[in-house]
């Protein structure tokens, strides 16, 4: 089965952001960044391009598929 690991916490954190500075600049919750770093929600494309963008790295380095 095909899954999707996500570096996002790592990366907020290398930016020096909390959930709540990454949720804010990228318009969503807090709720939403923790829900997406715990892998218990999987963010929409629209989502995920406005995180690569806050991070300012690409959607690529931030989510990954895993087999």
């Amino acid at each position: 089965m095909i899954g999707l690991h996500n570096s996002l916490k790592e990366l907020r954190k290398v930016k020096g952001l909390t959930q709540a500075d990454l949720a804010s600049a990228a318009g969503v919750s807090r709720k939403t960044i923790n829900t997406i770093e715990n892998k218990v929600f999987v963010p929409s494309t629209v989502l995920a391009l406005a995180l690569a963008k806050v991070l300012d790295v690409s959607v690529h380095d931030i989510f990954e598929l895993e087999e």
